[in-house]
């Protein structure tokens, strides 16, 4: 018997009955929607937070017990509701954020009136609600059936409380992770919701087995944007982002682009920290990622990721929320504009971060350095140095040791003056200080007023000559190479007319591309740097590129990788011996090149120590 087999009821069998059509009753309806918008506690926990700053909450606390999966709690301070609008906010499709005629025109984080309603389907939801003036009321919810209205003492605000989630749809808590999982996903979406407020408190307390414990806590912030989002940003993701993020604020047609972006040298292994909003909503978006992913196109390798907390704004009439039941995808009516923006606001702060390199990796390298322990391991008494000793005995001011054999004839007055050298600009002054050597014939040492830098010749150059490659190449153009026979390469007609409308973007890279009827294409030319080429492989690459992201960057890619290569090959090699006067000039053309601090590849050109650190190695501090 197989599935197909007409005996186990299969409708689509011959003499199967006509299927009949039928109203779905309001339980299952909202139990359908929950599916929807309710994935797991996380979700539910977005939902309420954003009704809470939606209602103009200035201090929001959650309460999670077991995951989310047996209580969640949200308590604010917003505008409440009256006991006539609480029977109406548990009905689907009931919502005080927009008036129905333009979902074009959406300035909320919610407008469907779908979260309550859903959430009441599933589990059992109890609202308590006061506005200013008003009386207190609450109403419950329960697998759908509503109890009636009646009176509650509270401040005003709302308080919002879910209790085992998904109790009337027993199969979706097989789905569910482990209640750590589940907390850290309730974590990840309070912090992006905090980002995006920074002046609203936020205060998460995991209440499960009866204790309570603070598992995240940001305080309201005060400044401007830039200050109040700075502080946010520390709060939440940590000093080392804060202090090693550019920001960013560019404007172009309408939209505005804010944020911090991290410099290449505080890149990470994968991009959990890329945070991307749009009028003030956390997003997923391709096309917003791939931008940022081509912004740090040549400064990162490609197993390294920018760090980004970006916020875009424009006129709502500009962007489609209404795509995705979580809201989580948005459309761009003018998606080029958007993604060309982002690439070039972040070129641009990062070129003018010049030779700039982020902390961590002055950090990293004290970290990998292993001075003496400072206990004696035998006793574990701290250890004395010489210079802490007591003096006594023999030892007083007045004792003065025999030099040395042999040191007497080097330094035979050792009380002397100390002649000065000449007071000429010695370099210390410069950012990058002035060398003092070289060793391994690649590292060069140089002093600053604050401490010492410790260069990678060869990388350093490397980045120079890249730099100036890719100057040349953007004046003077890609050079093409014209084929003797043009290559025609058949594909479908909607493939076909994706890569012709990219064509004059393509033949600035130095690809022409022609149609030649039907879904033909002509390949005319190609990038005289990439050699011989197979054009077929190419196009249907960048096609590709075309389909996931909306625009490619595989042909400029691999113009640059040729670039780089070369300017690996032509720049100073390890092992060769450089001159006081060829390491001070290679400082200082650091000190005026953009994206100086790392090499073609991502990695450090120059390492930063501060004196204090270096003494506090040496016991010194």
């Amino acid at each position: 018997m197989t599935a197909l087999d007409p005996k186990i009821g299969d409708s689509r069998a011959p003499d199967a009955p006509a299927p009949c059509i039928r109203q779905l009753d309001e339980a299952a309806i909202n139990r359908i929607a929950a599916g929807e918008v309710v994935e797991r506690p996380a979700s539910a926990v977005k939902e309420l937070v954003e009704n809470a700053l939606d209602a103009k909450a200035t201090r929001i606390e959650i309460a999670v017990a077991d995951g989310g999966k047996t209580l969640i709690r949200v308590t604010d301070n917003g505008v409440g509701m009256t006991a006539d609008d609480l029977p109406l906010a548990l009905s689907r499709h009931a919502t005080s954020k927009i008036d129905g005629s333009d979902l074009l025109n959406i300035h909320s984080f919610g407008f469907r009136g779908e979260a309550l309603p859903s959430l009441g389907a599933v589990g059992r939801l109890t609202i308590r609600s006061r506005t200013k003036t008003g009386a207190g009321a609450e109403v419950t919810v329960a697998g759908g059936q509503h109890d009636a209205v009646r009176p509650a003492a509270l401040s005003s605000g709302t308080v919002v409380e879910l209790r085992d989630l998904f109790y009337a749809t027993p199969a979706r808590l097989k789905f569910l992770r482990t209640d750590r999982a589940e907390m850290q996903a309730i974590g990840d979406v309070i912090k992006r919701l905090a980002m995006a407020e920074p002046f609203v408190t936020f205060i998460l307390t995991d209440v499960s087995g009866g204790k309570s414990r603070t598992t995240f806590r940001a305080d309201a912030e005060s400044g401007d944007m830039f200050d109040g989002l700075h502080a946010r940003l520390r709060c939440v993701l940590g000093r080392d982002f804060a202090d090693n993020a550019l920001a960013i604020d560019a404007q172009r047609e309408g939209v505005h682009l804010t944020g911090y972006a991290a410099l290449p040298t505080y890149s990470r292994g994968s991009s959990v920290q890329q945070f991307l909003f749009v009028n003030g909503r956390p997003v997923r978006d391709k096309l917003l990622h791939g931008a940022l992913r081509g912004a740090y196109m040549d400064t990162l390798s490609r197993d390294r990721h920018p760090a980004a907390c970006l916020f875009i704004d424009l006129d709502p009439t500009r962007v489609d929320v209404n795509v995705h039941p979580a809201k989580s995808e948005v459309r761009f009516r003018d998606p080029g504009g958007v993604r060309g923006l982002i690439v070039s606001g972040l070129r641009h702060a990062l070129a003018e971060a010049g030779h700039r390199a982020s902390t961590t990796v002055a950090q990293a390298t004290l970290g990998a350095m292993q001075p003496e322990q400072p206990a004696d391991t035998a006793t574990g008494a701290p250890r004395v140095y010489q210079m802490d000793r007591p003096t006594g005995g023999g030892t007083g001011p007045a004792y003065r040791p025999d030099p040395a054999p042999g040191f007497a004839e080097m330094a035979p007055d050792m009380t002397g003056r100390v002649e000065e050298p000449p007071q000429e600009d010695r370099g210390e002054d410069h950012p990058l200080g002035a060398a003092r050597a070289q060793v391994h014939e690649n590292y060069i040492i140089a002093q600053t007023e604050t401490g010492i830098v410790i260069v990678d010749g060869h990388a350093a150059h490397e980045r120079l000559v890249y730099e100036k490659l890719k100057t040349q190449m953007a004046q003077n153009g890609v050079a093409a190479q014209a084929l003797l026979i043009p290559e025609i390469i058949e594909m479908s007609d909607s493939d076909a007319a994706q890569l012709l409308a990219h064509a004059e973007d393509l033949s600035r890279l130095g690809l022409t591309i022609e149609p030649f009827g039907g879904g033909a294409i002509a390949v005319r030319e190609t990038p005289a740097l990439l050699g011989e080429v197979n054009a077929e492989a190419l196009l249907r690459d960048v096609l590709d590129e075309l389909d996931d992201q909306g625009t490619s960057t595989l042909v400029q890619e691999k113009l640059e990788a040729i670039l780089s290569r070369v300017a690996c090959h032509g720049s100073i090699r390890t092992g060769r011996r450089m001159r006081g006067e060829e390491m001070n000039a290679l400082l200082r053309e650091m000190e005026r090149t953009p994206r100086s601090g790392q090499c073609n590849h991502g990695r450090p050109t120059y390492v930063e120590l501060k004196l204090s650190d270096i003494e506090r190695l040496f016991g010194r501090t």
